[in-house]
């Protein structure tokens, strides 16, 4: 038997805890729909409650101390057979995602578990190397410092990347010792629940990584509990300012907070414009939209900006003709996530008709599903709502400047502060932007991009902390000073 028994037609239906599959203790349920067709595909996903997440907690806290004892080499080797076996299975858990989600496998999925599966990698490398300080001993004492795990933490992740962001907080936080309790969107439940098996063959012993599906009742728990010391949590802003008050209203856990963005991509005239054009088009497109750091507000210098939107406009509308059945491979754009979803987006592009020119798209594809077109404004003033808010959808509004210190004013007109990218083949004019860009990330000739490597995370309220890179080890970590006395 496969070690991943499910499948579309075989949706795991049950908690993960302690290596075992449990039904919830209070039976409570919630369905979820295909957003291809609105049709229903489950409704007997189960809702943790409280009795749910003390049981997780209580199974995370007896594995902590045999896990964070465990010898570095072993850890790696369950890391890096767990890696493994979420590449094997990485259509299937693509598919498990796309059914409710409606990512495309070859435009969204494949690259969003090869996220997930290269986190682990990575982090099993890091294993053996997250080192400590040492400081000068002249006084007649030697100090050194220590990262020492948290004990149980907690990955509350959103529904556009259930898998890749459920990598980037599960990695980091294993590789140094912490136990781990995920909870997936309740948009995308089922790739979450359907790691058990792989949990247990790469050899997670029993309590070290647990599944709970559930609502945001479910992730309040998490949030509010005294035995969970840190929760990292990636989604809008709202829900993070409820994450941050009950984090610090119980125990004071560390809280790591992802919470989107309304990234702006900054073309001068002397770029490369085929190339913005690409990073820009992609930057919008992927996932339909539904990326926190989308590059959905595009500022052309003068000189250059009947031409760039020319080509904008036809490269967004030669997309949109990719708009179609998740399931096909030549699919480029897939439909939003659920009815809620698409009422807010296209709730944004009719108020948007009275706040900028509409120059493409903005009409629902088809009669059936949740499927919208790629849709451009243009010249759409600062406290316009579609300036100002996260849209989550495939709309861009492309505005015109005319100097350095004017676009760096309006770039950073908003309240997020997570991705930019500069366009220009001046370095100097590249790095005295990038610096004056009030943004967590920031990219030259490139934009909506990440890596593993390399801290990400916003400004303002796109967040508070950092994931990815050293940044996430230190975030699952407490740092503890040895001070040794060599005088006695």
């Amino acid at each position: 038997m496969s070690s991943l028994p499910f499948n579309s037609t075989n949706l795991p239906s049950q908690l993960f805890i302690n290596n075992e599959y449990v039904p919830s203790k209070n039976g409570k349920v919630f369905s979820v729909a295909n957003p291809r067709d609105g049709s229903l595909v489950a409704e007997n996903v189960p809702l943790a409650d409280e009795a749910d997440v003390n049981r997780a907690v209580e199974a995370a806290e007896a594995a902590f101390p045999g896990w964070r004892s465990l010898t570095g080499v072993v850890r790696r080797e369950i890391m890096l057979k767990f890696a493994a076996l979420l590449e094997k299975h990485s259509e299937t858990l693509a598919e498990l995602s796309r059914i409710t989600q409606g990512a495309p496998y070859l435009a969204w999925g494949q690259f969003e578990i090869a996220i997930a599966a290269e986190s682990f990698r990575y982090y099993a490398g890091w294993i053996d190397k997250f080192q400590g300080d040492a400081y000068p001993e002249e006084d007649g004492y030697l100090k050194i410092t220590r990262h020492e795990p948290l004990g149980v933490t907690a990955g509350i992740v959103p529904w556009n990347g259930p898998l890749g962001t459920a990598g980037a907080k599960m990695a980091p936080a294993l590789a140094t010792g912490n136990t781990f309790i995920l909870k997936p969107s309740e948009k995308t439940p089922f790739a979450g629940l359907a790691l058990g098996p792989l949990i247990k063959e790469a050899g997670f012993p029993p309590g070290v990584v647990q599944v709970l599906s559930g609502d945001g009742t479910t992730g309040a728990l998490l949030a509010s509990h005294l035995r969970i010391r840190k929760v990292s949590f990636t989604g809008s802003i709202p829900t993070g300012k409820i994450i941050q008050k009950l984090a610090a209203e119980s125990n004071l856990k560390r809280v790591t907070l992802e919470l989107g963005g309304k990234s702006p991509a900054i073309v001068f005239d002397d770029a490369n414009l085929d190339n913005a054009l690409t990073w820009c088009v992609n930057g919008i497109a992927a996932n339909t939209g539904q990326v926190c750091f989308a590059a959905s507000r595009v500022y052309v210098q003068e000189g250059i900006r009947d031409k760039f939107v020319e080509k904008f406009k036809a490269a967004l509308k030669q997309r949109g003709e990719a708009i179609g059945d998740p399931d096909k491979p030549t699919t480029l754009m897939g439909p939003l996530v659920d009815e809620a979803q698409f009422n807010k987006v296209t709730g944004f592009i009719q108020r948007g008709l009275t706040q900028g020119t509409l120059v493409l798209g903005g009409k629902r594809v088809g009669d059936t599903g949740f499927f919208v077109e790629p849709t451009l404004f243009c010249d759409v003033p600062q406290n316009a709502e579609i300036y100002q808010q996260e849209i989550f959808g495939p709309v861009v509004i492309v505005n015109s400047f005319k100097t350095e210190e004017e676009v760096i004013h309006k770039a950073n007109a908003t309240e997020y502060g997570l991705m930019a990218g500069v366009f220009t083949q001046d370095i100097n004019r590249a790095l005295r932007v990038s610096s004056a860009l009030d943004s967590g990330m920031v990219g030259v000739n490139l934009i909506s991009r990440y890596f593993l490597n390399a801290p990400f995370g916003g400004t303002k309220q796109s967040g508070i902390g950092r994931e990815n890179g050293r940044a996430a080890l230190e975030a699952f970590t407490e740092v503890k000073t040895v001070m040794v006395n060599l005088t006695y």
